[in-house]
């Protein structure tokens, strides 16, 4: 058995709406909804491909299996530029009872766009604040660069560990996943290798991220250079390093305080023997002059 099939009007674009079958719900499935892209088959998330200036359309399907009807709020995702780029045909989109509804939307692509990865996402929100969010990988074709570049690289001290910082940023047209390896040469010899590793997250063409390794066990006395490499797919390398110079205050204040005695000490030394040659002095000076007096 199935329920009434409905067609909701939005403006130029039509929101549809099919009916999902009557037969009764679990709890877990009464209490929730999905978001997710339309069409007979099941998508993980949404593929668009286009030139700079096109304008690219899909559907979003937002399926509502409980009893009673929801309303649910449909927007780009904020503090994307491509989800700037996203319109659809309702930003409000009540949805009936055990109903999914079909949301048409476009990306239209500025002229502008720089060929390569721009992805983006539809964020559905229902009135108690529970949210899902459908990825957008949008494809803005045209020559592919894969470009890489490691700046900013930084070392400084964290109770007794030492912190290596440094930036990634994507300078080509593709999404990169970087591996990074970080190594340290000092005066002694080799100080540390860590072996290239991947990040925990893509980056996006254009974007930048800032990093950090926590080095445990730096020299305690030695100046190094440490290097960080990164490299990606397509051939995109990156490679920057910093001067580190490890010195362990505890013992430059023992040093400087042992000098500083040893500097006072000879000050205390030299000044009694001045003054024990200055009272040698003054006691001769009569001695002779009276000699001098009974000679006569």
């Amino acid at each position: 058995m199935a329920c009434r099939i409905r067609a909701v009007a939005a403006g130029a674009a039509a929101l549809t709406a099919a009916t999902l079958p009557c037969a009764p719900l679990s709890a877990a499935a009464a209490d929730g909804w999905r978001a997710a892209p339309a069409g007979a088959h099941a998508r993980p998330y949404f593929y668009l491909e286009g030139g700079p200036g096109s304008v690219l359309a899909d559907r979003l399907a937002v399926t509502n299996p409980a009893d009673r009807a929801r309303t649910f709020t449909v927007s780009g995702s904020p503090g994307s530029g491509a989800g700037a780029w996203i319109a659809t045909a309702a930003r409000t989109v009540k949805v009936p009872a055990r109903t999914r509804a079909e949301v048409p939307f476009t990306v239209t692509v500025p002229a502008s766009t720089a060929p390569g990865e721009h992805p983006a996402a539809l964020r559905v929100r229902d009135r108690r604040g529970a949210e899902r969010a459908v990825r957008i990988h949008l494809r803005v074709s045209g020559p592919a660069l894969s470009a890489l570049t490691v700046e900013n690289v930084s070392v400084g001290e964290r109770g007794g560990a030492a912190v290596v910082r440094y930036d990634l940023v994507n300078r080509g047209t593709t999404t990169l996943d970087p591996r990074v390896a970080v190594r340290a040469d000092g005066l002694l010899g080799a100080a540390l290798r860590r072996p290239a590793h991947r990040l925990p997250a893509e980056l996006p063409p254009g974007r930048r991220a800032t990093r950090t390794e926590v080095w445990p066990d730096p020299p305690a006395l030695d100046s190094v250079d440490v290097t960080v490499t990164a490299t990606a797919a397509g051939g995109a390398h990156g490679t920057a390093r910093a001067t580190y110079t490890a010195v362990p205050w505890g013992a430059v204040g023992l040093v400087c305080a042992g000098g500083g005695a040893a500097v006072g000490g000879w000050f205390l030394r030299r000044r009694r023997r001045t003054d024990a040659g200055e009272t040698a002095d003054q006691v001769d000076g009569p001695v002779r002059e009276l000699t001098a007096g009974v000679t006569a």
